[in-house]
């Protein structure tokens, strides 16, 4: 592996879950910006988000993606908000693949609906909420590299496979296209 694979996604897309079947699969590191900012800061994310703001967390997301991409290859799972900033978008543009798992709403849903670790949702109307972000974050999303259908039945090991499909058709038609150059 020459690049990291960088999972993109709402929260609940089953970033961290497919991150950790892909570095298992692929025999390197997985690494998760939350949690490498979750240890840094010896707090969760819900108490940082109370105690910090959310901009504080967003700068600490773009050193922590700065720090995970200039080490070797892995694959890294991002929070559901990393790829909005135009920086981050960069990072990940010149050391990875960035790889959306677009999952329907219904289903992101299901998965966060009583999780009380996710303080974005922490609202009035936490469905509203979510419909709302990933209307919004929808088209940031769609720039990724590589777009992954996440569909319900579908096991963890299954979006993994899927995943490794996507990247080595992209592999081979950019190692065709430089070819032909």
């Amino acid at each position: 592996m020459k690049r990291s694979i960088v999972l993109i996604g709402m929260m609940g897309a089953g970033k961290s879950a497919v991150g950790a079947e892909l570095s298992r699969r692929l025999g390197v590191p997985h690494l998760d910006t939350d949690a490498e900012i979750a240890r840094a800061a010896a707090a969760t994310i819900p108490e940082i988000f109370a105690r910090d703001g959310e901009d504080f967390f967003r700068a600490r997301e773009t050193e922590v993606l700065g720090r995970v991409l200039r080490g070797p290859p892995a694959v890294v799972s991002t929070g559901g908000g990393a790829w909005m900033r135009p920086a981050n978008r960069a990072l990940v543009a010149g050391a990875g693949v960035s790889v959306w798992l677009d999952c329907p709403l219904a289903l992101l849903w299901h998965r966060v609906r009583h999780k009380p670790t996710r303080p974005l949702l922490q609202t009035p109307d936490p469905l509203g909420t979510l419909t709302r972000m990933l209307a919004e974050r929808a088209p940031s999303y769609a720039l990724a590299e590589l777009t992954i259908e996440v569909r319900e039945g579908d096991s963890i090991e299954t979006t993994a496979g899927r995943v490794l499909d996507a990247l080595r058709a992209h592999d081979a038609a950019n190692s065709l296209s430089a070819q032909e150059k």
